[in-house]
């Protein structure tokens, strides 16, 4: 498991999606998705940087099953874009499932980035939407502030963490995911898939007890 030393000049640890329906009673709730609260606080205590994600999506969003009649949460369509999971409706806009988890503590967040606003849509990543060509503009928003390693968390790691994590190393970012901050899906078997395509990429899987404050 490989060690991570903070180094609070070029550093940022990026939360994503820890938001209430995210978690347990929530609309798309990850199994023992609450649990990395805990741990995300913890870790934010060793960054200066700090970024968080949320899922933000119009009602009726082309993710959703509900637009589709006839069609159920977690069938697979083919879209514009390639397949297309269709999820429970979530993270609506303005409702209290999309709200960033209350117990998250990252005062010293400088950025929330929303993602998944095009109704036509979705987005996993961080960096860019789903058809892997539109960009959120993060990549740009870490290079100005001289952010050059990404460290990522929350949920879920079977998509919108490990979709992150290997945009961060396709666009040349030096990336590590804390896997016991995370929480997966784990739709037939996409967790252990995640694993082996964040390795193969590049990305360095560490644990929050071998990641030290600098110094």
């Amino acid at each position: 498991m490989t060690r991570v030393v903070v180094d609070p000049d070029r550093d940022v640890l990026i939360a994503i999606d820890v938001q209430v329906d995210f978690c347990p009673g929530g609309a798309l709730a990850v199994p023992e998705g609450d649990a990395v609260v805990p741990v995300i606080n913890r870790l934010g205590a060793a960054f200066r940087h700090g970024i968080l994600t949320q899922d933000w999506h119009p009602a009726g969003h082309r993710s959703f099953a509900s637009s589709y009649p006839g069609r159920r949460p977690y069938d697979t369509i083919e879209v514009a874009y390639g397949p297309q999971v269709l999820w429970p409706d979530h993270c609506v806009q303005e409702s209290a499932g999309a709200a960033v988890h209350p117990g998250l503590a990252l005062p010293h967040a400088e950025l929330v980035l929303r993602k998944g606003f095009r109704a036509e849509i979705d987005s996993y990543s961080a960096f860019f939407e789903n058809d892997r060509r539109t960009p959120t503009g993060l990549a740009g928003y870490l290079r100005e502030r001289g952010l050059t390693r990404v460290v990522l968390c929350g949920l879920a790691l079977d998509y919108c963490v490990a979709y992150s994590a290997i945009d961060a190393r396709r666009l040349g970012f030096e990336t590590a995911v804390i896997e016991d901050a995370c929480r997966a899906i784990d739709l037939a078997g996409s967790r252990a898939r995640a694993l082996d395509d964040m390795y193969a990429s590049g990305v360095a899987l560490a644990r929050a007890s071998v990641l030290s404050p600098a110094g």
